[in-house]
């Protein structure tokens, strides 16, 4: 049996064309003019103002951090189902991260849990929608308002996605995406940052590019970082972004293939198809080991690793994460649900490139392995 990759992206379309203008050009750095492109592309697909292009996902939620000034003893109220660049981005600037559980059926924040989290030090609320289906925005968006509090929204694995009929990273204050390989649309690396606050977008601009002044560059009234995109990959992004409806409806395709394959084996919980505010967009597709399977998921994956197929592990929880621990963070904090999907879950092969004959034998060595 050939290797089946957990992920491999789809790179047949003008990204070679438009990689040559900028070789052809010359412009292959962050001056290049595909970056304004990409970013003023990206921010009118997804219903914002301004985008501002970076050099991954990750260091776009540190700079939206340090744009709304969260800083020294402030709270951060965030899922701690998630990657780690989100407590990491609240840490790092001396600010303390406050997690909640998650629900069982679409993985995402339990948003009920929220509003007792609550207090005087508290100055966001991290939104961050996992694999497939988005948090429930309303609830969120009302507490934000009662209380005064910055919406923060992660939106890296939503390209494409919509909550109510609106696109995933229009709510909030400020929301960031990620361009990793895995995502439906892919530069490599990269990432954007976008709002609709004039401010809080030049404060990004400058803090992705060390903080230079406009009038007199090496002078710096602040520390900022070298968070910049090249031209190179935001050519790549805009092709890329010429097909996201395409990816999208691609994507589904796999999700929906693989529940039909899948449904009839009661040991795996699958991934809900949808729910009264989001149809799933599949970025992955997760898989959760029921009770009843006497081995977890590190096992099941190192099973069907023996048959050459890729898969990853679901995110480990913010709370139990080694770092943190050592920095007395998360004393005491229990996430039961979000434990267990840590421990029992995992996704399977589901990167734009695969094919439904792939998809066929994945499923039948799954079943094979789980029965």
């Amino acid at each position: 049996m050939k290797p089946i990759p957990v992920n491999e992206p789809l790179l047949d379309g003008n990204e070679k064309k438009y990689l040559n203008k900028c070789i052809d050009t010359g412009w292959i750095s962050s001056e290049g003019p595909f970056i304004r492109q990409f970013e003023e592309q990206f921010a009118a697909r997804v219903g914002r103002k301004y985008g501002i292009a970076v050099s991954n996902g990750s260091v776009a939620i540190d700079a939206a951090i340090a744009a709304l000034k969260i800083g020294k003893g402030d709270e951060v109220i965030l899922p701690t189902f998630t990657i780690i660049s989100c407590a990491a981005a609240i840490v790092r600037v001396g600010a303390v991260p406050v997690v909640v559980d998650c629900i069982s059926d679409t993985w995402n924040m339990d948003v009920r849990q929220i509003e007792a989290k609550i207090t005087p030090r508290t100055k966001a609320i991290m939104v961050v929608h996992i694999y497939g289906l988005p948090v429930n925005m309303d609830p969120v968006l009302a507490l934000a308002d009662k209380y005064g509090l910055y919406v923060i929204e992660d939106a890296a694995e939503m390209h494409g996605q919509t909550y109510r009929d609106r696109p995933c990273g229009s709510f909030g204050t400020i929301s960031t995406f990620s361009f990793y390989p895995n995502k439906h649309i892919t530069t490599g690396e990269g990432g954007m940052i976008l709002t609709d606050d004039e401010h809080l977008a030049e404060r990004c601009r400058s803090l992705r590019n060390l903080c230079f002044q406009p009038h007199q560059r090496f002078v710096h009234e602040e520390l900022g970082w070298n968070f910049r995109m090249t031209n190179l990959q935001a050519a790549i992004g805009v092709a890329q972004l010429e097909r996201l409806d395409e990816f999208v409806a691609r994507k589904r395709h796999i999700g929906q293939l693989y529940t039909k394959l899948l449904s009839n084996i009661p040991q795996l919980q699958l991934p809900l198809p949808k729910t009264d505010y989001a149809t799933n967009i599949y970025w992955v597709y997760g898989i959760v080991l029921n009770d009843e399977v006497p081995f977890d998921a590190k096992e099941a994956m190192h099973r069907l690793g023996q048959y050459k197929i890729g898969t990853r592990p679901f995110f480990w929880c913010m709370h139990e994460q080694p770092v943190f621990r050592r920095m007395g963070l998360f004393e005491g904090v229990s996430c039961p649900i979000a434990e267990k999907l840590a421990r029992r879950g995992f996704y399977i092969p589901s990167g734009m490139a695969l094919t439904d004959e792939q998809i066929g034998q994945v499923a039948q060595v799954l079943r094979e392995v789980i029965q």
